[in-house]
Order: C-alpha cells, then structure tokens, then sequence
C-alpha cells in the first residue's frame, strides 16, 4: 500500500464527512467506493484491505483531534481563518498537520511535500503555494508544536 493512496482516501473522507456531515465509516465506504470504482485520483487500490484498514487508524486517531489542529492552524494562517478555506485546503491542512505533529511514523518534511501534491491534486491552481505556505511556516516550530501537543 502506498501511503499517498491512504492520504487521497483520507483526505476523501474528511472532506465527505464535513460537506454530508456523516460520520468516518461512512465517508471511509463510499471513498474507498470511489477508488475502487472510478478511480479518478489514480489511487493505488492493489491492496484495498491494507489501504481501508490504514485510513480508518489514521481517521480514528485524527477526528478526535480536529479542533486541537484547527486551534494550531489558526496561529498560522495570517489573514485567514480555519472555517473560511476551500474545504480542500482544509482537509489537506489538517491531514498534513497531525502527521507533522502526531504520527510519529512521518518525518515532518515528507508531511509537508505529500500535502502540496494532494493539495495540487484535489484543489485549485494556488492551492499547492497555499499549503506549502501555512507548513512552512508550522515545521520550523515543529519541535515546539509536539512539545505543546503531548504537555
């Protein structure tokens, strides 16, 4: 399973459960329906077990922590606010945050590359610079941002 795949269905999911307000399952089933079905994002779905059971973790784990990331977010976008982005942008944003900050399995780096590529992917043309933007600045303070997480 490629971990891109799992951050496109994530990100499908997040983004499901904020526009149809349903809960994680079901914005999980009907994600990985549509990477299993029509594959517009050219999801990697050759191990779709590994691929569900990989998202619903990472769902399990960062629903839970949506209005601590948001809380973080809102120091980092200057002039913006968390409930005024694209919803992509949004969900692209929290995603990358709580691999940053609290998956200890994701060098924050590589968090902030593969949320430009989702973010480009899903969003509009200014998308990728938004994000790439509002990470740059939080993984300076990385260290900082984890301290402040697990106090």
């Amino acid at each position: 399973m490629k971990r891109r795949s799992a951050r496109v269905v994530a990100v499908q999911c997040l983004y499901q459960m904020e526009m149809n307000r349903v809960p994680a399952h079901e914005a999980l089933q009907a994600a990985m329906e549509e990477a299993l079905n029509d594959n517009e994002s050219g999801t990697d779905v050759s191990d779709a077990d590994a691929l569900l059971a990989y998202v619903r973790g990472l769902l399990d784990k960062l629903v839970p922590l949506i209005p601590e990331i948001d809380g973080m977010l809102t120091e980092f976008l200057q002039g913006y606010q968390v409930d005024r982005l694209s919803r992509v942008d949004r969900e692209v944003l929290r995603l990358a945050v709580f691999e940053m900050i609290y998956a200890d399995d994701v060098p924050p780096k590589v968090a902030v590359n593969e949320a430009i590529e989702v973010a480009k992917h899903f969003g509009t043309d200014e998308s990728g610079k938004f994000v790439n933007g509002v990470l740059g600045k939080m993984v300076k303070q990385v260290d900082e941002l984890k301290a402040k997480a697990n106090a």
